[in-house]
């Protein structure tokens, strides 16, 4: 029997249990996926959502399941002056790139090319295992294009 998960809960409340998932996963309102005792959820939430670390969903049986996002590999760009960083986030956004943007940082995706460009632009490249929470898309049909941001 699959336990569904229905909607977003607009308060935090005390978890039941947690449900790590990928970026990927996170931008799908559809998707089937285990939490860590095995028990199987389906995600069921309304067309156009999209997930972030520290979301909670609310089970049909009335529990309370917060999403974490998964550590992932990434790519990190760091700049000592936010001149550099925003030059970095300009051709990575050419590239209509997910990033998410720290204080002297970009993240995004690992992707070889990406990193070839950024370094061939001067940038230092790591490669890191993190959480990726990007920002919410400009456009009310991108995934999380109405959804707030959380620090992490």
């Amino acid at each position: 029997m699959v336990t569904r998960l229905t909607s977003k809960l607009p308060a935090p409340r005390k978890a039941d249990a947690r449900l790590v998932l990928p970026f990927e996963s996170r931008c799908r309102s559809r998707l089937r996926a285990e939490l860590p005792g095995g028990e199987t959820v389906g995600v069921m939430l309304e067309r156009g959502q999209m997930l972030r670390g520290g979301d909670q969903l609310l089970a049909e049986d009335g529990r309370v399941i917060e999403i974490v996002a998964a550590d992932e590999t990434v790519s990190v760009v760091r700049a000592a002056d936010g001149a550099s960083l925003l030059r970095a986030a300009y051709h990575l956004g050419n590239r209509h790139v997910p990033l998410q943007i720290g204080a002297g940082w970009l993240r995004y995706l690992h992707d070889h090319v990406l990193d070839d460009m950024v370094v061939g632009l001067g940038f230092e490249v790591r490669v890191e295992q993190a959480p990726f929470e990007p920002e919410a898309g400009a456009y009310s049909g991108s995934p999380g294009a109405a959804h707030h941001h959380h620090d992490h």
